[in-house]
Protein backbone atom coordinates (compact mmCIF):
# COMPACT_ATOMS: atom_id res chain seq x y z
CA UNK A 1 0.00 0.00 0.00
CA UNK A 2 2.85 2.00 0.75
CA UNK A 3 4.95 1.80 -2.03
CA UNK A 4 1.99 2.10 -4.65
CA UNK A 5 1.20 5.13 -2.94
CA UNK A 6 4.90 6.59 -3.18
CA UNK A 7 4.88 5.12 -6.94
CA UNK A 8 1.60 7.62 -7.46
CA UNK A 9 2.95 10.11 -5.92
CA UNK A 10 6.12 9.92 -7.54
CA UNK A 11 4.17 9.81 -11.32
CA UNK A 12 2.34 12.73 -10.20
CA UNK A 13 5.16 14.98 -9.78
CA UNK A 14 6.95 13.78 -12.68
CA UNK A 15 3.89 14.13 -14.79
CA UNK A 16 4.07 17.83 -13.12
CA UNK A 17 6.99 18.52 -13.38
CA UNK A 18 6.91 17.94 -17.36
CA UNK A 19 3.74 19.77 -18.08
CA UNK A 20 6.08 22.57 -15.79
CA UNK A 21 8.51 22.34 -18.48
CA UNK A 22 6.31 22.65 -21.29
CA UNK A 23 5.23 26.00 -20.73
CA UNK A 24 8.51 27.02 -20.80
CA UNK A 25 10.16 29.19 -23.62
CA UNK A 26 13.81 29.68 -23.94
CA UNK A 27 15.32 31.25 -26.54
CA UNK A 28 19.38 31.58 -26.70
CA UNK A 29 21.20 35.42 -26.88
CA UNK A 30 24.48 36.06 -28.58
CA UNK A 31 24.84 38.33 -26.54
CA UNK A 32 26.05 38.68 -22.27
CA UNK A 33 23.39 37.95 -19.32
CA UNK A 34 23.95 41.44 -18.78
CA UNK A 35 23.36 43.29 -21.90
CA UNK A 36 20.91 40.96 -22.93
CA UNK A 37 19.17 42.29 -20.23
CA UNK A 38 19.89 45.61 -20.37
CA UNK A 39 18.24 45.36 -23.92
CA UNK A 40 15.05 43.67 -22.65
CA UNK A 41 14.59 45.85 -20.11
CA UNK A 42 14.77 49.06 -22.98
CA UNK A 43 12.77 47.08 -24.94
CA UNK A 44 10.36 46.78 -22.17
CA UNK A 45 10.18 50.02 -21.22
CA UNK A 46 10.23 51.41 -24.87
CA UNK A 47 6.86 49.57 -25.32
CA UNK A 48 5.88 51.63 -22.04
CA UNK A 49 5.86 48.12 -19.69
CA UNK A 50 6.98 49.17 -16.05
CA UNK A 51 9.49 47.33 -15.11
CA UNK A 52 9.11 46.53 -11.14
CA UNK A 53 12.66 44.77 -10.27
CA UNK A 54 15.24 43.40 -11.67
CA UNK A 55 16.98 40.82 -9.81
CA UNK A 56 20.93 39.15 -9.94
CA UNK A 57 20.44 36.26 -8.46
CA UNK A 58 24.59 35.58 -8.49
CA UNK A 59 25.15 38.54 -6.85
CA UNK A 60 22.41 37.51 -3.85
CA UNK A 61 24.69 34.75 -4.37
CA UNK A 62 27.77 36.12 -3.70
CA UNK A 63 26.99 38.08 -0.73
CA UNK A 64 26.52 33.90 1.13
CA UNK A 65 29.95 33.15 -0.28
CA UNK A 66 28.41 31.15 -3.09
CA UNK A 67 28.70 31.17 -6.91
CA UNK A 68 26.42 31.19 -9.62
CA UNK A 69 26.93 31.31 -13.18
CA UNK A 70 25.22 34.98 -14.29
CA UNK A 71 21.46 34.73 -13.53
CA UNK A 72 19.33 38.00 -13.77
CA UNK A 73 15.20 38.49 -13.45
CA UNK A 74 13.04 40.73 -14.97
CA UNK A 75 9.55 41.62 -13.47
CA UNK A 76 7.21 43.51 -15.41
CA UNK A 77 4.06 44.45 -16.52
CA UNK A 78 1.26 46.41 -17.91
CA UNK A 79 -2.07 46.58 -15.75
CA UNK A 80 -4.74 46.72 -19.06
CA UNK A 81 -3.21 43.17 -19.12
CA UNK A 82 -2.36 41.63 -15.56
CA UNK A 83 -5.88 43.34 -14.19
CA UNK A 84 -8.24 42.02 -16.76
CA UNK A 85 -6.32 38.68 -15.80
CA UNK A 86 -6.79 38.77 -12.20
CA UNK A 87 -10.52 39.99 -12.74
CA UNK A 88 -11.00 36.68 -14.44
CA UNK A 89 -9.07 34.64 -11.77
CA UNK A 90 -7.62 36.90 -8.90
CA UNK A 91 -4.98 33.66 -8.34
CA UNK A 92 -2.99 35.08 -11.49
CA UNK A 93 -1.46 37.67 -9.11
CA UNK A 94 0.88 34.87 -8.32
CA UNK A 95 2.03 34.60 -11.23
CA UNK A 96 1.93 38.35 -12.39
CA UNK A 97 3.62 40.85 -13.48
CA UNK A 98 5.57 38.52 -15.88
CA UNK A 99 8.92 37.76 -15.23
CA UNK A 100 11.91 36.65 -17.54
CA UNK A 101 15.17 35.03 -16.52
CA UNK A 102 18.58 35.06 -18.64
CA UNK A 103 21.29 33.15 -17.71
CA UNK A 104 24.31 31.65 -18.92
CA UNK A 105 24.50 27.78 -18.79
CA UNK A 106 27.83 25.82 -18.00
CA UNK A 107 29.16 25.88 -21.75
CA UNK A 108 28.66 29.83 -21.18
CA UNK A 109 25.64 29.73 -23.94
CA UNK A 110 23.14 32.95 -22.55
CA UNK A 111 19.22 31.67 -22.39
CA UNK A 112 16.38 33.64 -22.36
CA UNK A 113 13.66 31.91 -20.37
CA UNK A 114 9.79 32.31 -19.34
CA UNK A 115 6.57 30.70 -18.72
CA UNK A 116 4.21 30.71 -21.75
CA UNK A 117 1.34 32.85 -20.93
CA UNK A 118 -1.12 30.17 -21.40
CA UNK A 119 0.31 28.70 -18.63
CA UNK A 120 -1.71 31.22 -16.70
CA UNK A 121 -5.06 30.42 -18.07
CA UNK A 122 -4.28 26.17 -16.91
CA UNK A 123 -3.13 27.31 -13.52
CA UNK A 124 -5.61 29.78 -12.81
CA UNK A 125 -8.44 28.69 -14.55
CA UNK A 126 -8.37 32.01 -17.33
CA UNK A 127 -10.36 31.54 -20.40
CA UNK A 128 -7.47 30.30 -22.89
CA UNK A 129 -8.84 32.18 -25.86
CA UNK A 130 -8.66 35.68 -23.83
CA UNK A 131 -7.45 38.65 -25.86
CA UNK A 132 -5.03 39.71 -22.53
CA UNK A 133 -3.72 36.20 -23.13
CA UNK A 134 -2.62 36.00 -27.08
CA UNK A 135 -1.51 39.69 -26.27
CA UNK A 136 0.88 38.60 -23.10
CA UNK A 137 2.13 35.99 -25.63
CA UNK A 138 2.86 38.55 -28.92
CA UNK A 139 4.62 40.91 -26.34
CA UNK A 140 6.68 38.63 -24.35
CA UNK A 141 7.55 37.35 -27.95
CA UNK A 142 8.47 40.76 -29.50
CA UNK A 143 10.12 41.94 -26.58
CA UNK A 144 12.63 38.90 -26.08
CA UNK A 145 13.01 38.96 -29.71
CA UNK A 146 14.32 42.50 -29.10
CA UNK A 147 16.79 41.36 -26.86
CA UNK A 148 18.27 38.47 -28.33
CA UNK A 149 18.66 40.31 -31.56
CA UNK A 150 22.04 40.83 -33.84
Amino acid sequence: MLRSSLLAIGLTLTTAATAFAADMITRTSPHSVSDTMDRLEAAVTGAGATVFARVDHAAGAAKVDMDLRPTQMLMFGNPKLGTPAMLDGQTAGLDLPLRVLVYSDAEGVVHVAYHAPASLAETHGLPGDAEYIRMMTGALDKLTGKAVAE
